[in-house]
C-alpha cells in the first residue's frame, strides 16, 4: 500500500486501482435503520436492521461495500475478533477489518450491517432477506430511519445504488444467497470461505451433523431477540427436520448461481475444517455453467482470510475487481488467470481454470471384508493411525503426483444395527512440512509486528498484526473426507431403517482438494463410522458394527502433473 501511495494519479488509474484523494474531509459515519418488509420477532412492528456506514464526505455519488454479519457484537470479525463500537451517541467508530479505512479514501462507502436480532437489529436471523433490504435501501427502494424506533427518514442519497457484497463464513454465505436471489443492485460480491449449500454444511449426506438445538449459526441474538425469537427458530428447526432428508427447506437455501447474476470472487483453504472445500468445488463448477463472471483464490490453509495469507497481492486484486464491478473501470481483472493456487506452503501460482484437466484413478481396498466397531469419540486423524477404522494403503509413488477435484467414493457396507454412519477418508502418508490445519488448526500465526492498509482514525486503526505461514512436520496428511448416514443410499430425499447384515451400497463425493504428493509417499483410504472431528458429541451413539465388503468399495480421484 504504501508503494501505491507514492504512485501517481495517472499511473494508478492505468492500472485499475482508484487514486486516494488529497487532503479528504473526514468520512461521514452513521447508522441507517432499514425496515425490512417483516416482522419476525412478532412485536408488531416492522423489523429494522442497522445498517453502519462510512462514506466520503464530499465527491457526489459512491458506491457501496456491504458486509452482512450477526457476529459485529458476539465473536468479532477478522483474525484480531474486531467487533463494532461505537461513540456515547451512537454514531459507528471502529469498524472491523480494513475496509472503511482503505477503500472509503478511494472513493467507495463500506457499509456494515447487523443481521436481524443481532447487535442494534431488531427481529431475528434472515441473513439473506436483511441484506437485500440494504441493497434496497441503497438504491431508493426502501426505507431507513436515523433511529431503530420511530426516528426521521433516512436516504442513501450519496449512493450510485451499485453495491459489492463481501463477508468471510456466515458473511460470505449471506452475501452468495443475496447474489443468488437476482437482487438489483447488487454488481458483485466476494465470498470468503462462504457456505452456498446449507444441507451439505449442515447434514453429511442424510445424517444430520449437530443435534437440532445446535443446528445453524453460531450467532448470539440480542438480549431482546432473544426471547422475542424463539418462536420463528423454532419454526426454522421445524422445516428443517430431525431426519437427514433433503426437503423444501434445504432446497431453499442451496444457493444456486443464475446467469446473469453477480460476478464472483471467491476465495477457500483446501484445509479449512469450518466450511469443507466441497462447499467452494460445487459452486464454482455452477458459476461456470452459469457463465457468472468468477476468480479464485485458493489457498492451503485453514478458514482464513487471504488478507491474512498475501496481503499486499490480496488487496491490490481486491481493489481492481470492486473498480471494475462498481466503478466500471475496464482494468481487465475478469480476463486475468481466472485461479490463483497455492500448490504447497506459500508458493502460488496462477491458472486459468480450476479443476485441471485430469485422468481418473480408482483405489480398490482390496478383496473380502473388513469389519469396525463404531466409535464416535474417535476422528479420522485417530483413524489415520490405525484406531477404529479399517486402513488400506498402497505402494510407494515412483513420481509425485497432483490429486485435484473432488474424489467420489463407493461404499459397500452393512451394519448390525437399524442405523449407521459412514466415514470415508483419503490419505498422503510420508514426511513432510504442511500448514497446520489438522483439528481446525487455520495454518497461519500472528507476529509481533503490524502493516497499515488505509487511513487510521481516532478509535478505528488501519494497522493489523502480520501472520506468517504456521508449518508442522507431519508422517501423514488427511487430504479428502466425508461421511453419510447408510440409510439414505438410495436418495438423500428419504431414509430408510437398514436392515441388519444386508449390504448396501452407497456414493458420495469426498472434501475438494488440490494436493501434490511427492514421490516416495503412499496413498491411503480410511473406512470407519461416525468421525468424531465432524460430528457433534452430543448426538446419539449408534452402537452398531460395520462390516465392508472391500470388493464393492473404491474411491476415484483425478490425477495430473503438479503446477510449477
Amino acid at each position: 500500500m504504501r508503494l501505491l501511495l507514492g504512485m501517481s494519479a495517472a499511473l494508478l488509474t492505468t492500472i485499475g486501482v482508484t487514486p486516494v484523494a488529497a487532503a479528504a474531509s473526514p468520512p461521514v459515519r452513521e447508522t441507517a435503520w432499514v425496515e425490512t418488509g417483516t416482522d419476525h420477532d412478532r412485536d408488531g412492528k416492522i423489523d429494522r436492521v442497522a445498517a453502519d456506514v462510512v462514506r466520503p464526505a464530499t465527491g457526489g455519488r459512491v458506491p457501496a461495500i456491504l458486509d452482512v454479519s450477526p457476529y459485529y457484537a458476539c465473536c468479532g470479525r477478522g483474525n484480531e475478533s474486531q467487533k463494532k463500537t461505537y461513540e456515547p451517541d451512537g454514531t459507528p467508530a471502529q469498524f472491523p477489518l480494513f475496509y472503511d479505512n482503505y477503500f472509503v479514501p478511494r472513493g467507495y462507502a463500506v457499509v456494515l450491517a447487523d443481521v436481524g436480532g443481532t447487535n442494534r437489529s431488531s427481529g431475528c436471523f434472515d441473513d439473506v432477506a436483511n441484506g437485500n433490504a440494504v441493497v434496497d435501501w441503497l438504491n431508493g427502494r426502501a426505507t431507513a430511519f436515523d433511529a431503530p424506533e420511530a426516528g426521521r427518514p433516512v436516504t442513501a442519497d450519496w449512493a450510485t445504488g451499485d453495491v459489492g457484497a463481501i463477508g468471510k463464513s456466515q458473511d460470505g454465505a449471506t452475501a452468495i444467497g443475496m447474489a443468488a436471489s437476482g437482487i438489483r443492485g447488487l454488481k458483485t460480491i466476494v465470498p470468503l470461505e462462504g457456505v452456498a449449500d446449507n444441507y451439505a454444511q449442515l447434514i453429511a449426506n442424510g445424517s444430520p451433523l449437530a443435534t437440532p438445538e445446535h443446528t445453524g449459526s453460531a450467532f448470539t441474538y440480542n438480549e431482546r431477540a432473544a426471547g422475542l425469537c424463539k418462536p420463528f427458530e423454532a419454526d426454522l428447526k421445524a422445516r428443517m427436520g430431525t431426519n437427514g432428508d433433503y426437503n423444501a427447506y434445504w432446497r431453499s437455501v442451496r444457493y444456486v448461481p443464475e446467469p446473469g447474476q453477480a460476478s464472483v470472487l471467491v476465495a477457500q483453504g483446501f484445509g479449512d475444517g469450518a466450511v469443507a472445500p466441497d462447499q467452494f468445488a460445487a459452486y464454482w463448477d455452477a458459476l461456470g455453467r452459469a457463465g457468472v463472471p468468477r476468480k479464485a483464490w485458493l489457498s492451503q490453509a485453514g478458514h482464513v482470510d487471504p488478507f491474512d495469507l498475501q496481503r499486499a497481492q490480496w488487496v491490490e486484486t481486491l481493489g481492481r475487481w470492486f473498480d471494475r464491478w462498481l466503478k466500471g473501470v475496464r482494468n481487465g481483472v475478469e480476463h486475468e488467470p481466472a485461479v490463483h493456487l497455492e500448490t504447497t506452503p506459500d508458493h502460488w501460482t496462477d491458472v486459468r481454470s480450476w479443476p485441471p484437466a485430469t485422468a481418473p484413478v480408482t483405489f480398490r481396498p482390496g478383496s473380502g471384508t473388513a469389519t469396525v466397531v463404531d466409535d464416535p469419540a474417535v476422528g479420522r486423524e485417530e483413524w489415520a493411525a490405525g484406531v477404529s477404522a479399517a486402513r488400506f494403503t498402497g505402494a510407494s509413488l515412483p513420481a509425485e503426483v497432483r490429486i485435484a477435484g473432488s474424489p467420489s467414493v463407493t461404499v459397500t457396507a452393512s451394519s448390525d444395527k437399524t442405523a449407521a454412519r459412514l466415514g470415508v477418508a483419503l490419505v498422503d502418508y510420508g514426511p513432510a512440512d504442511v500448514r497446520n490445519t489438522a483439528n481446525f488448526g487455520s495454518g497461519i500465526r500472528n507476529l509481533a509486528t503490524t502493516s497499515c492498509w488505509g487511513v487510521s482514525r481516532p478509535g478505528d486503526s488501519a494497522c493489523f498484526l502480520d501472520t506468517a505461514t504456521d508449518l508442522v512436520h507431519v508422517d501423514h496428511r488427511i487430504i479428502a473426507y466425508g461421511s453419510a448416514d447408510l440409510g439414505h443410499h438410495a436418495s438423500l430425499r428419504r431414509g430408510e431403517p437398514l436392515v441388519p447384515g444386508r449390504a448396501y451400497p452407497m456414493t458420495f463425493t469426498l472434501t475438494a482438494l488440490d494436493h501434490v504428493v511427492p514421490a516416495g509417499h503412499r496413498l491411503g483410504l480410511l473406512l470407519g463410522g461416525t468421525d468424531g472431528l465432524r460430528f457433534d458429541p452430543a448426538l446419539p451413539a449408534l452402537g452398531d458394527t460395520l462390516t465392508f465388503d472391500l470388493a464393492r468399495t473404491s474411491v476415484t480421484f483425478g490425477l495430473t502433473k503438479p503446477e510449477q
